[in-house]
């Protein structure tokens, strides 16, 4: 039987709605690709693999910090 892989419910919401600090209505799961996009120089075969464990192996609390890290302004 294949493992059921489940992700984080925060992906899906807008930044606005999972950080106080965040206006952007983009959702949380584009920032992270954005991101990464930006860091690599718009290389999307690159971009996927960085972006493949937010996706699929993070809890929510290390996709929060990872933003409060990287993204918070």
């Amino acid at each position: 039987m294949a493992e059921e892989v489940t992700e984080a419910h925060i992906l899906n919401e807008k930044m606005s709605e999972a950080f106080d600090w965040s206006d952007s209505e983009t959702v949380v799961r584009d920032a992270i690709w954005d991101y990464f996009m930006e860091k690599n120089n718009h290389n999307t075969d690159k971009t996927v693999v960085d972006v493949k464990p937010y996706t699929s192996d993070k809890s929510e609390d290390e996709i929060k910090q990872f933003i409060e890290a990287n993204l918070k302004k």
